[in-house]
């Protein structure tokens, strides 16, 4: 029998999915340093961003025959050395995109009408200081009419562009492979005209960076790698630019960040990422205008379910070849 570690979890469905196709899934968490002993028994294993499969592992491992990543990106992978020892490595790329891109404007909505700073102030002092608050969130400013920049136009950036269209934002998109876009909208309201195409034109980098009221980036990033956007990106941004990533941690140079932060350059940024997971930078975690979420795009129900069941198939696939 083949034998399966979903290391970082699995929704049931697709757990089922496996099992009834003859495989055996377990599903207890094994710490990474204990790896390379207990994958001795198992054919495959499935993670998602916090298990980490490298060349010590796979080298640890010649039984491993499929590596499966619940999710987009596979940084925590070594593709390279799985080539080499003939490791087909499979991940779910569409499953997760639209919960990335919601939380996208989860975050936005929060930092244009102040919600990190009242959540976080309200419970703690709203009696003496609720009026100062309610002053700060009368500043508040609308989606509707600004340009939204999307810094990578994949899958992600896409679920992005339909949301952004859906609250009147002009959309600008960068993608250095990706030329032009048809955004299939589904309108419900319109009945049996509910299905409306929108061609996107990719720009330049230079003008998203520039011309963008926010920015979100959905591009990948390996650790140890220099943050495309730092200091100098930064400082040809419009001042008071909001800036979201719900892509890789180290994306944005945390330091750079904060000086902007400090400085009004950037006037919020969203993060679900961090340069270090448990993120250590409590200068970034606590600073009054950053939304924070604990890497939680792709996590919702529907899309556990939906990465469970893309991966379970793929599974299947490729052992009964």
């Amino acid at each position: 029998m083949i034998r399966i570690l979903a290391n970082d979890g699995i929704d049931t469905n697709g757990k089922e999915i496996l099992e009834a196709a003859g495989f055996e899934v377990v599903t207890e968490k094994v710490a990474q340093d204990q790896l390379p002993v207990a994958l001795q028994n198992f054919d495959a294993i499935l993670v998602r961003s916090a298990t980490k499969v490298r060349k010590d592992l796979m080298d640890a491992c010649p039984n491993l025959k499929l590596i499966g990543r619940g999710g987009v990106g596979m940084d925590n992978i070594d593709l390279d050395h799985a080539k080499q020892k003939g490791i087909r490595v499979i991940n779910t790329p569409a499953s997760s995109s639209i919960s990335v891109a919601e939380l996208v404007f989860a975050h936005l909505f929060s930092g244009i009408r102040f919600l990190q700073q009242t959540n976080r102030v309200m419970p703690a002092e709203g009696d003496t200081r609720f009026a100062e608050m309610k002053k700060i969130g009368s500043n508040g400013i609308e989606l509707q009419g600004k340009t939204m920049g999307i810094y990578g136009f994949g899958r992600i950036g896409q679920e992005a562009a339909k949301i952004a269209i859906g609250l009147g934002m002009k959309v600008l998109a960068f993608d250095p492979y990706v030329d032009t876009v048809d955004i299939i909208l589904n309108l419900p309201m319109l009945g049996a005209h509910s299905r409306v195409k929108v061609s996107i034109n990719t720009v330049s980098e230079q003008s998203v960076i520039a011309q963008s009221d926010f920015i979100t980036f959905h591009i990948p990033f390996s650790e140890g790698d220099k943050a495309p956007i730092d200091a100098a990106k930064i400082a040809k941004m419009k001042k008071g630019v909001g800036l979201i990533n719900c892509s890789r941690g180290g994306v944005i140079s945390e330091s750079d960040l904060l000086e902007a932060l400090n400085s009004g350059q950037v006037s919020f940024a969203g993060l679900d990422v961090f340069e270090k997971e448990p993120p250590v930078n409590l200068s970034i975690l606590q600073h009054p205008h950053v939304s924070v979420s604990p890497h939680i795009g792709g996590s919702t129900k529907e899309a556990q379910n939906r990465i469970s069941i893309e991966l379970a198939e793929k599974v299947i696939e490729f052992f009964k070849k």
